[in-house]
């Protein structure tokens, strides 16, 4: 299963930081950022995928993410 995020990541800095607390909580996904697209992506791939967990990691971290219709 892949699941697509719209995010308010601007910086790769701030990427890598929140991957590496993806890749923590959620080790075995495959997790990436596309910050060159306008939605700036985040793509996880994994058998079970937690949206509110996801969504939750990003808003303690104060930032931003949705799914991806």
């Amino acid at each position: 299963m892949v699941e697509v995020f719209k995010t308010n990541i601007h910086q790769q800095k701030q990427a890598l930081r929140l991957l590496a607390a993806l890749s923590q909580k959620f080790p075995r996904c495959r997790i990436n950022f596309d910050l060159d697209d306008c939605d700036r992506i985040l793509r996880v791939e994994g058998d079970e995928i937690a949206h509110e967990k996801i969504i939750e990691l990003f808003t303690i971290n104060g930032c931003q993410c949705n799914v991806l219709d």
